[in-house]
């Protein structure tokens, strides 16, 4: 496969941060070196111009009715104006047509309107922006909306809350095709946290640099977690940065308030606990992703960090307890180091 086909499915009145969230932030991943890179087009009814909520106009890439797969992403966008576009069987009929010939389905915001429209949300649990999630639920009553997460992934669809949680969908499609390191190294450069604190399980300790000042820990910071599953001991790391290991372990618990050991244990827990949430690979591909030579060895630590398995946990935070039936679930959610050279244009 030379590159991934992402298709973002445009209208009048569809939120401008919906799209460019995706886009921009998939053009940031191909210029850290997405292997295949993605390619993203956007697809507008007849091809023609979009004129999003805000007034501006974008241009379509492609002509939703003659667009053809193999896709890899298909990705509806949201805004004000998804309920004149899940009403048009014409764009209903052709996200249905695309979405089976996509590898993955997605929405951002409003736009789970217009996969439920389609039939795609049918006895799945959904996520949308909480000022709608009571309006698309009294619509489409086989679907069980949730305002509460910042993204829900039921089997291949994927749904997320409003606007900017376009980001943090598409940085967890980032770790599924391409690593933990390269969506780290985006969430960097796109100024976010690799997963948001939220109502699930919002892990951001692979981006926040270390309050220290101490230029050794902040280097050894970086180079752990972006190296979960190299030679992390104690002795690998002093030798890395050319110390004693009982320095490196008084720099440690004097800056970071635990040992380097501890610190690695920790980091790669929580990547684990990031994989587990927003991904379907496999506990051992966790297991093996984050450091840990086997999935006994993740459960250990896990159980130790959180105070249950992996696979509770996994079960736990991506089907609350909350929801009993289909309809809405009315909890209300809260309200309100890498640089970048650009060698020419990233392929959109």
């Amino acid at each position: 496969m030379d590159e991934r086909l992402v298709v973002i499915v445009g209208y009048d009145g569809a939120q401008l941060l919906d799209i460019a969230c995706v886009s921009s932030t998939l053009d940031v991943a191909n210029l850290g070196g997405a292997t295949p890179a993605y390619r993203v087009r956007l697809a507008t009814p007849g091809g023609r111009p979009i004129t999003c909520g805000q007034g501006l106009t974008l241009e379509g890439q492609e002509t939703l009715e003659r667009l053809t797969g193999p896709l890899d992403t298909l990705i509806v966008s949201g805004g004000l104006g998804f309920k004149a576009a899940a009403a048009n069987p014409r764009i209903v009929g052709h996200v249905r047509r695309l979405a089976r010939e996509a590898r993955r389905v997605a929405s951002v915001c409003t736009g789970a309107g217009v996969l439920a429209a389609a039939g795609l949300l049918e006895g799945r649990r959904a996520a949308t922006h909480w000022m709608f999630a009571e309006e698309i639920a009294a619509s489409y009553p086989g679907v069980t909306v949730d305002p509460c997460p910042i993204f829900i992934r039921d089997g291949h669809v994927s749904t997320s809350a409003g606007v900017t949680s376009a980001l943090d969908l598409t940085l967890s499609f980032i770790t599924e095709d391409n690593g933990l390191e390269l969506a780290r190294q985006v969430a960097q450069v796109q100024v976010t946290y690799l997963q948001r604190p939220g109502n699930q399980a919002q892990m951001s300790m692979f981006v926040a640099t270390p309050t220290p000042e101490d230029d050794l820990v902040n280097r050894l910071v970086a180079h752990i977690t972006s190296h979960l599953d190299g030679n992390l001991t104690t002795t690998a790391l002093a030798t890395r940065i050319g110390v004693s290991e009982r320095h490196l372990t008084r720099l440690f618990t004097q800056h970071l308030g635990q040992t380097p050991g501890r610190f690695v244990r920790q980091a790669r827990t929580e990547a684990a606990a990031h994989l587990l949430t927003t991904t379907t690979l496999a506990m051992a591909s966790v297991a093996r992703r984050c450091g840990f030579r086997t999935a006994e060895a993740l459960r250990l630590a896990f159980v130790d960090r959180y105070g249950i398995s992996p696979s509770r946990f996994r079960t736990t935070r991506r089907t609350p307890t909350a929801v009993a039936s289909r309809g809405v679930d009315r909890r209300l959610p809260d309200m309100p180091a890498w640089s970048v050279e650009r060698r020419g244009r990233g392929r959109t």
